[in-house]
C-alpha cells in the first residue's frame, strides 16, 4: 500500500511538472522565434517547474527522500533555480534589451515585467544569504524567517508574473501548476510553524 502511494504521488508530480513542460515547448508561439528567446522561455517555465520540487522536498511530501537527502536536494535545486533565472533573463536581454531595462527600472508598461523582477531579485537575495550564511552569522531562527519570508515572494511573484503573462505557457497547465506551487508553499510554511515564537521547526 506505502509503495502505491509513493507512485500516485510522484505521478502526480511529474504529470504536474511534464504537461507544462511540453505544453510550452511545443507553443505555436515559438515557431518562428530565434533559438536564443525559445531557451529563455523554456528557462522560465523549468524555474516555475523547480519552484514546486523545493516545499515538497523541505517539507518531506516526496516519497523515497530522508530529511537529510532532501535539504540536500533542495540545496541542488536551488543552485538550478538561480541559474534558470539567469538564463531566462540573459536571453530576454539579448533578444530584447531595452525590454529588459524597463523591466529593472520598473517602467515597463506590462505589468508583468515588474513582479518577473522582484522575483529575480528575491532569488538573488536567497543565493547570497546561502552563500554567505556562516559569514552573516544569522541565528537559525532568524535564518529560518529570513529564508521563509524571501520564499514567500519569490513564490506570489513568480505566480503572479506567470499568470499575467500570455505566451508560451498554456493556460490551463499553467494554471494547475501555479496553484500547486502556491499550495505546497502554505502547507509547508504551515507545517514548519516558522512563525511560531515556540516552534522549533528543522532547519532548512
Amino acid at each position: 500500500m506505502r509503495r502505491v502511494r509513493a507512485g500516485l504521488i510522484w505521478a502526480a508530480v511529474v504529470t504536474a511538472v511534464a504537461v507544462p513542460i511540453g505544453a510550452a515547448a511545443l507553443s505555436p508561439l515559438l515557431a518562428w522565434r530565434d533559438s536564443i528567446y525559445i531557451v529563455a522561455c523554456i528557462a522560465g517555465v523549468a524555474g516555475l517547474v523547480l519552484m514546486l520540487f523545493q516545499p515538497l522536498l523541505i517539507g518531506g511530501y516526496l516519497p523515497g527522500y530522508s530529511p537529510y537527502r532532501a535539504r540536500r536536494v533542495h540545496r541542488w535545486i536551488g543552485t538550478l533555480l538561480f541559474a534558470a533565472v539567469i538564463i531566462h533573463v540573459a536571453g530576454l536581454w539579448i533578444t530584447s534589451p531595452p525590454d529588459v531595462i524597463d523591466a529593472l527600472l520598473f517602467t515597463s508598461p506590462t505589468p508583468f515585467s515588474a513582479w518577473g523582477v522582484v522575483a529575480m531579485w528575491a532569488i538573488f537575495a536567497v543565493t547570497i544569504m546561502v552563500a554567505f550564511r556562516k559569514w552573516l552569522g544569522l541565528r537559525p531562527r532568524t535564518w529560518r524567517k529570513a529564508h521563509t519570508l524571501l520564499a514567500a515572494t519569490i513564490v506570489a511573484s513568480t505566480v503572479i508574473h506567470s499568470l499575467l503573462i500570455e505566451g508560451t505557457m498554456e493556460i490551463v497547465s499553467k494554471v494547475a501548476l501555479c496553484a500547486l506551487v502556491v499550495l505546497a508553499t502554505v502547507k509547508v510554511i504551515a507545517d514548519k510553524r516558522v512563525w511560531q515564537s515556540k516552534s522549533r521547526p528543522r532547519d532548512i
